[in-house]
């Protein structure tokens, strides 16, 4: 059963262990007054793991580009392979 937290319009709160299914008190266990409102608090939600920022908060298409990851040669940069191949060449 859950604890529920009520405010009557004096400002006291008061907390009640009751069913879900109970209906709510009539009046503050205070003071007598009523009627009395539920309080609700924000829930802390805490986003962990490697993957959650990629899979939920994307970077729009998913595409990394090459050219920052070094994936891919430039244009005007030959490729190591030419490289090699010119030096074993001129030996």
């Amino acid at each position: 059963m859950p604890i529920y937290e009520y405010r009557c319009p004096n400002g006291h709160l008061f907390e009640r262990f009751q069913r879900m299914s109970d209906p709510p008190p009539e009046a503050c266990e205070v003071c007598g007054e009523g009627p009395v409102e539920v309080v609700l608090y924000p829930v802390a939600v805490h986003f962990k793991g490697s993957g959650f920022y990629t899979t939920d908060y994307g970077r729009g298409s998913g595409k990394k580009d090459a050219a920052k990851d070094g994936g891919e040669k430039k244009d005007d940069e030959p490729a190591k392979t030419e490289k090699v191949e010119k030096k074993a060449a001129e030996a």
